[in-house]
């Protein structure tokens, strides 16, 4: 799992907008409007993120079309702790 994380978060361009929308989807779940506008990003940014997010099983969903939900996976709410780790160690913050 830390290596997926690292390769998600620590190792990409975006992974500082993914470990937004992990944090967010640990507060509660939400929809694909819902984070776009609760984080300030475009529609289609959120969707590319949510899409590889789902690939690598850390998100699932719930629902059809626009009301389709997102929820973190059982797996990755097991390892909160590991991407809190990851985000320090490679310097990602969602304050900037």
């Amino acid at each position: 799992m830390r290596q997926l994380l690292w390769w998600l978060i620590g190792g990409s361009r975006g992974g500082r907008n993914r470990l937004r929308i992990l944090r967010a989807l640990n507060d509660q779940p939400r929809n694909t409007n819902q984070l776009s506008n609760d984080l300030d990003l475009n529609y289609k940014t959120v969707q590319h993120h949510l899409e590889i997010l789902e690939e690598s099983n850390i998100v699932t969903t719930e629902g059809n079309n626009y009301g389709q939900m997102y929820f973190l996976s059982d797996r990755m709410m097991n390892n909160l702790d590991i991407m809190e780790d990851v985000a320090e160690q490679a310097g990602v913050d969602d304050d900037s």
